[in-house]
């Protein structure tokens, strides 16, 4: 399989954080965005950002902005269709998400997400976070085929918003990542979620 394409998701509310674009948060000297871009720029052949809104705020970002195509703010799920659809213009055949606000996912991500899928045959493969032997799923954080862009817009069309129920219809290979001192899927939420981040960087 070629190197897939990337998106970013950042088309939420941040309504936790009392609004805005979460990714703008300054986390030690750089942007949440910047942390991001820095992680998965370099496991994928090119790489989106999914955000609603104003497009033109993120010209500073140097990336194709690509909006949800249902309104209402309906989901991670949305992002990833719209990140599909990019993907099959391209001519690639999967893309990998990640979210905005997560700035410790692993630098492996990408091969790990692949491997997983190969190994099982599966056409779906999402992260989990491993911890005291349970594995927890990180639905944002996955690897899906474009041959399925059509059957997530009947799905989308229909009501479903659930990422975990979508994917597991289709057959879902984890990867998982041992959380160790820093949890790698650690996600920023709220203010105090800033603030324990800040402190995992020290």
């Amino acid at each position: 399989m070629k190197q897939p394409l990337g998106l970013i998701l950042a088309g939420g509310r941040a309504t936790r954080m009392g609004g805005g674009d979460k990714g703008r948060l300054m986390l030690g000297q750089r942007t949440l965005f910047a942390r991001v871009i820095e992680r998965i720029g370099p496991q994928v052949a090119a790489l989106a950002l999914n955000a609603n809104g104003e497009v033109a705020r993120f010209a500073d970002l140097g990336l194709p902005v690509l909006p949800d195509g249902l309104a209402g703010f309906p989901g991670p799920l949305a992002g990833v269709l719209a990140g599909l659809d990019w993907a099959a213009v391209q001519g690639a055949s999967h893309i990998v998400t990640v979210a905005a606000d997560t700035p410790f996912f692993p630098e492996d991500l990408v091969p790990r997400l692949l491997l997983a899928s190969e190994t099982e045959g599966q056409p779906i493969a999402l992260a989990a976070s491993e911890a005291e032997g349970r594995a927890l799923m990180q639905p944002t954080f996955g690897l899906w085929p474009v041959a399925l862009r059509q059957d997530l817009r009947a799905s989308l069309a229909q009501g479903e918003r659930k990422v975990r129920r979508w994917a597991g219809g289709h057959g879902v290979a984890l990867a998982p990542f041992p959380a160790g001192r820093v949890d790698p899927f650690f996600n920023i939420n709220t203010p105090e979620d800033l603030a324990r981040a800040e402190a995992m960087l020290g």
